[in-house]
């Protein structure tokens, strides 16, 4: 099953880039210290591996995810093997005391890559979660971003997302408030982002979905109207990589639309997705009907579908890379485009979010409903898409 073919390519994307500045960042790589924030997810697996094979002086990665960490080294020994270079992996919070502990006993990094994230729409159906989504998206990055700088690093990247470009749900919101402390924080310290697409098959993604729908043999469900741009893991993390070494103070990178990255359906790779196994969908009209009888379609060599209308709550129909206001450059890469983020920003606006915050936290409770309105004070461009469904209400 190749990733390239289910979305709709017959090529990697950033293969002309990557190859005209593989020097200059194996270079880099080489000569370099890096921490890995978030490193045990999908992106940051991939990300690891794209510094791993370029033999760094230093790579240390840290998550909460043991066992993805696990799978991380297991993964890197079976294919890549072994570098002269210091590798480890810590099964660590980056908002932890053990956390400082490890950036004071390292002597700091010259790059530190923070890919940690909330990054699910679903993740806003309630005020806990969504709290959550503010530590991790926003105050994490602030927290590791001034230890970094700290303890003397020469530069700091941290993910974005496509949904940061004129935000409908809270995750999107998040993202973009992150960017806006970034800016910020680029007065002190040298920082880069990208925003890029759905990531194909990534831990959580509904594509990984259909993958374990498989495995267990259960019917599969998607919205038929909702159109992505998807990009392999690899690809995420060259561009992840490039932007950290290549990007300048306040750069974000993003793919460049071309004849290789195309709109498709979730509905549409889920139908390439089952005949590549040697499947037929099976379209139902309900998720009753999908769940009747299973295995009896499956003996039969029909896998069952429900393909629906998306009604759920941060549902954007289209996505988009950036924003009308932004400096974009569309001739540095042949396939990547760069923002040029001005350094625009507000401290009394950013400070009075952060003691908001504070004082729900200290308050010990807080509602959704303040959430949403204290995101929409601070971005007048989101225009949360609020339907009272969520995807968790979805099968």
């Amino acid at each position: 099953m190749n990733a390239l073919d289910l979305i709709g390519r017959d090529e990697p994307l950033f293969q002309s880039d990557l190859t005209r500045v593989e020097a200059d960042i194996a270079a880099r790589v080489s000569a370099s210290r890096f921490l890995v924030i978030g490193g045990a997810g999908s992106i940051g697996q991939a990300v690891t591996r794209e510094i791993f094979k370029r033999t760094p002086r230093v790579l240390h990665v840290v998550d909460i995810s043991e066992n993805n960490m696990v799978e991380l080294v297991r993964d890197l020994r079976s294919t890549l093997g072994y570098i002269d270079g210091d590798f480890r992996t810590f099964a660590i919070d980056c908002g932890s005391v053990e956390f400082r502990a490890l950036m004071d006993w390292a002597r700091g990094y010259d790059y530190v890559l923070n890919l940690s994230a909330l990054k699910h729409v679903r993740s806003e159906k309630d005020s806990f979660t969504l709290m959550r989504m503010v530590d991790v998206n926003i105050l994490n990055t602030i927290e590791t971003l001034a230890l970094a700088r700290s303890h003397g690093a020469a530069k700091y990247f941290c993910v974005s997302t496509d949904k940061a470009a004129n935000p409908v749900n809270m995750m999107g919101a998040s993202k973009r408030i992150m960017e806006m402390f970034l800016m910020r924080e680029s007065e002190t310290l040298p920082i880069s982002t990208a925003r890029f697409a759905n990531v194909a098959f990534s831990d959580g993604s509904l594509l990984h979905g259909f993958n374990q729908r498989f495995i267990k043999r259960q019917p599969i469900s998607a919205p038929r109207d909702v159109r992505r741009y998807f990009v392999t893991p690899q690809e995420s993390g060259e561009l992840c990589l490039m932007s950290c070494l290549l990007g300048e103070n306040r750069d974000i990178f993003f793919p460049k639309l071309n004849d290789q990255l195309d709109l498709i359906s979730f509905a549409e790779i889920a139908e390439r997705f089952l005949r590549s196994l040697g499947y037929e969908p099976y379209h139902c009209a309900t998720e009753e009907e999908a769940r009747a009888d299973p295995l009896g379609h499956i003996a039969e060599g029909r896998w069952p579908c429900y393909f629906f209308d998306s009604d759920t709550t941060g549902e954007k129909p289209f996505e988009e890379f950036f924003m009308a206001h932004e400096d974009v450059d569309l001739d540095r890469f042949q396939s990547i485009g760069v923002i040029h983020s001005k350094l625009a920003y507000s401290s009394d606006q950013l400070e009075g979010f952060l003691d908001q915050i504070v004082t729900m936290k200290a308050r010990g409770t807080w509602s959704r409903e303040e959430l949403v309105t204290l995101f929409t004070g601070m971005l007048p461009e989101f225009s949360h898409a609020e339907t009272g469904k969520f995807l968790d209400d979805r099968m």
